[in-house]
């Protein structure tokens, strides 16, 4: 499956969805309409505690990714106004950035739920 992940920022919770879903062997990527400097050090922590590589992770704006040809395109749940943008699904996570790692694995975990979900 294709699977493009959209945010504000596009330095934590989208970018852990973009790693997990290329673990899972999906073709993925994720992007911000106001993306950040860099991906939020808890998102790689908690992806690289299980194994999940975060190579080539970094954040990208909407306006430098095509967005034709995803099977789906899903918000991470921060009101993404995009009228460019088919939203297909909007899953409604927290933003983790500035909370403890702890917050930030179980973003991590309620991903993977979607992602399985997604898959079945």
């Amino acid at each position: 499956m294709r699977l493009l992940f959209v945010c504000v920022g596009n330095t934590c919770r989208s970018q852990m969805a973009e790693a997990l879903a290329r673990h899972f062997g999906h073709e993925a990527a994720s992007a911000g309409t106001h993306p950040g400097m860099s991906v939020a050090t808890n998102s790689l922590t908690v992806l690289e505690e299980m194994g999940v590589s975060t190579s080539g992770l970094k954040p990208k704006s909407v306006d430098d990714i095509d967005t034709e040809g995803w099977d789906m395109i899903i918000s991470m749940g921060c009101g993404v106004e995009c009228p460019m943008l088919p939203i297909a699904e909007d899953w409604g996570l927290e933003d983790p950035v500035g909370l403890s790692i702890d917050v930030y694995r179980s973003t991590r975990d309620t991903i993977i739920e979607n992602l399985q979900r997604l898959a079945a």
